[in-house]
């Protein structure tokens, strides 16, 4: 008959042999779960393959391609940027341009009137307008007409690329210069490049004045080869020569005058005193 105790460790060791049971069937429930979910996710793989890697790739080309559509949008603004101070770079240097030729017409312009009023000696004076008309208006052939108020007829007093004979004289109020000497109005021809000389139909008819009496013309019929159209600096300076020259001439021609008078005067009393 068995004792207390040997029936413990009996007891024990079937308890025992039923937990290992019991732990040995878990794990192998363990193994067969394990082994099933291997398999779907076997199965899962063959019937999507790749499927994970393609969900981060098309992941990372989503954000990639916003990326760059980000990037394109701030590239076209800084070329717009880039071309706006383009733009405008080149209206300040067209601008410094127009400024810089403004201050040299200017300049020009002063040196001009101041020439054309620093002598009283008529021929020196009519060179000087010479000169002006060739070096800033750029003409290459043209005259300078005076008004003889006792016959009423415009003369060449002056000429340039064109012999002085060959300018006929132009009687007041008839045709293109004879006009322009009556009313007052500058002339120019529509067609420079396709004007042919024509000694009484200039191509720019300009009337010397004083206040609104005109005293006589400049008549150009050619200009330099390199010139071949009129800046708005060339209706500043026919503006100008239509006074200022027009001044200088008369007051040029009054003084020269007066000095043939003041000579004769002085050849009389000389005569008398002897």
């Amino acid at each position: 008959m068995a004792t207390d105790d040997e029936k413990g460790v009996s007891y024990n060791a079937e308890e025992f042999l039923q937990l290992f049971k019991k732990g040995a069937e878990f794990t192998q429930d363990l193994l067969k779960e394990n082994e099933r979910l291997r398999f779907r996710i076997l199965q899962m793989e063959e019937s999507f393959p790749d499927s994970g890697e393609e969900t981060i790739v098309t992941d990372e080309n989503r954000k990639l391609v916003e990326r760059i559509e980000c990037l394109e949008r701030d590239k076209a603004e800084i070329l717009e940027r880039i071309a706006q101070i383009e733009r405008e770079n080149q209206d300040f240097a067209e601008r410094y341009v127009e400024v810089e030729s403004e201050n040299n017409n200017l300049a020009n312009l002063y040196i001009a009137s101041y020439q054309l009023h620093s002598t009283l000696d008529f021929p020196e004076v009519l060179q000087i307008i010479t000169e002006i008309i060739i070096n800033l208006i750029g003409a290459e052939e043209f005259a300078i007409l005076l008004l003889d108020e006792k016959t009423n007829e415009l003369n060449a007093m002056a000429t340039e690329g064109i012999a002085r004979e060959e300018i006929p004289s132009m009687q007041m109020g008839s045709g293109i210069i004879g006009s322009v000497a009556k009313n007052g109005e500058n002339f120019f021809v529509d067609d420079i490049e396709g004007y042919t000389r024509d000694f009484h139909n200039p191509m720019v008819c300009i009337p010397l004045k004083i206040k609104e009496h005109v005293i006589g013309l400049i008549v150009i019929y050619k200009l330099l080869v390199q010139k071949k159209t009129f800046a708005p600096v060339d209706y500043e300076l026919f503006t100008l020569l239509a006074g200022h020259a027009a001044t200088a001439i008369f007051s040029s021609k009054l003084y020269s005058e007066s000095e043939r008078k003041l000579s004769t005067i002085q050849g009389f009393i000389d005569l008398l005193t002897k």
